[in-house]
């Protein structure tokens, strides 16, 4: 079976580092990207299997990035996990106005994160 591949696009170099290892040891193949402008471009190159996704980014924020890719018909399939420290209940709502598929608040829990991806995959 083919490793799923995950497109990380944050722009704290810490959190890349501990989500692309974590991934890693469960079996993704690992993209990432440290603004918005390089995730939207990396999404749409690639076509990642799922996209885990800050909202607080340089040059495009999370909820640009997400609003870009599922209105439109070649990328609105992939799943995106928005992954922010913004916890209010509005933030999570315009979250999932702009599409997205999961809303995961920092700090995390690695194993929530992780089963919230196997979900995702599952989904036909």
């Amino acid at each position: 079976m083919d490793k799923k591949r995950i497109l990380i696009v944050d722009d704290e170099e810490d959190i890349l580092s501990v989500l692309k290892f974590r991934l890693e040891a469960n079996n993704y193949e690992t993209l990432t990207a440290s603004n918005g402008h390089e995730g939207l471009n990396k999404a749409r190159t690639e076509k990642p299997d799922l996209i885990i996704l800050d909202l607080m980014l340089p040059k495009l924020d999370g909820h640009k990035v997400c609003r870009m890719l599922k209105f439109d018909e070649s990328y609105k399939a992939i799943p995106i996990i928005m992954f922010t420290a913004r916890v209010q209940q509005k933030d999570e709502e315009l979250g999932k106005e702009m599409g997205a598929d999961a809303y995961i608040t920092k700090p995390f829990e690695p194993e929530v994160l992780l089963e919230k991806i196997r979900q995702l995959l599952r989904k036909p």
